[in-house]
């Protein structure tokens, strides 16, 4: 079975094809980071023209690299939340309509389910059950995982510009660990921010030394997120006894989130598993592969173009 798989949530138009028996065929990633960087964040409209843009052309570059017919995709994977609504509908158009003129089978895919199975993609996948921390854009979610569609949500609530500013400080200043020190699995970074900011605007702070205060308060956030991170993690081993990890998302990516994470599943006596960098961010790969799995069990979307900018993982069936 060969799924062509879309993902068009946010600034990132990714394509990919996978295969049931072959593993990944091929995958393309049009980032959009560029145009909306002058503006201080992901404008929604210009997200949505742009999709429109580049989708067709990437999924027929997807095809010839392929040396693939579309006569020989037998299902189509598109993500259909949560994300931007423009966004994500034109990918659910684009997939729908393809699949109804290929009449083939469309499915709609979780965008943080596409996450939790993006380790899948690996010569070396882990086996179910696991823990998964899923740290993507201002989703984070530790899940227990027990086979595709079983999750149970156990808790929930950084970037790449502040892990390459942290890597020139030192962590001197001390940061909180937000919701450490009370039970519970959920996340709370609302405050570390606020502490963070006072930090930055603290008279203390030498002036004649601001690219290094500014670079030593990256160090010492990211840190404390670390830190945090793993506190959490290490209960949520503890409180379900499994031993296997998995961290994914776009934050997964982050060297001292790593790091920490790495360190404290070898004091569990865990193994943790990580997507390879290009599947941590958003990516056709991981829909093309979560796809499959679903359109294998006999799942299939109606001729209806579904879309849910909001969707708990925890309803997903």
């Amino acid at each position: 079975m060969y799924v062509l798989g879309i993902e068009t949530s946010c600034d990132e138009t990714g394509v990919a094809i996978y295969h049931a028996e072959r593993g990944l065929i091929n995958h393309l990633l049009y980032s959009q980071v560029d145009m909306h960087s002058e503006y201080g964040g992901v404008v929604p409209e210009l997200a949505s023209r742009d999709h429109i843009r580049k989708l067709v052309s990437l999924i027929k570059q997807s095809l010839q690299e392929s040396r693939l017919k579309t006569t020989d995709i037998n299902g189509i994977a598109y993500t259909a939340g949560p994300g931007l609504m423009g966004a994500l509908l034109v990918g659910a158009a684009t997939a729908r309509s393809l699949a109804w003129a290929w009449q083939i089978p469309a499915v709609a895919v979780h965008h943080m389910e596409g996450h939790l199975l993006a380790p899948m993609l690996e010569d070396n996948p882990p086996e179910f059950p696991f823990v998964a921390l899923l740290i993507s854009g201002g989703h984070t979610l530790l899940v227990q995982v027990e086979g595709i569609g079983r999750y149970k949500l156990l808790g929930e609530s950084l970037g790449p510009k502040l892990s390459a500013l942290a890597e020139h400080g030192k962590p001197q200043f001390k940061f909180p660990r937000p919701m450490t020190d009370r039970p519970g699995l959920d996340f709370s970074f609302s405050g570390l921010k606020t502490f963070t900011l006072n930090t930055i605007n603290a008279s203390a702070l030498d002036p004649n030394k601001a690219g290094q205060n500014k670079a030593d308060v990256a160090a010492a956030f990211q840190q404390a997120v670390a830190e945090t991170l793993s506190i959490k993690c290490k209960r949520a081993l503890q409180q379900t006894g499994l031993k296997r990890l998995i961290v994914a998302g776009g934050v997964s990516a982050n060297k001292q989130i790593r790091i920490s994470l790495t360190e404290m599943a070898a004091k569990e006596q865990a193994q943790i598993y990580f997507p390879r960098l290009e599947f941590c961010t958003d990516n056709g790969a991981m829909i093309a592969y979560a796809g499959c799995q679903r359109l294998m069990a006999g799942q299939q979307q109606g001729l209806e173009i579904f879309v849910r900018p909001r969707w708990p993982i925890s309803e997903l069936s």
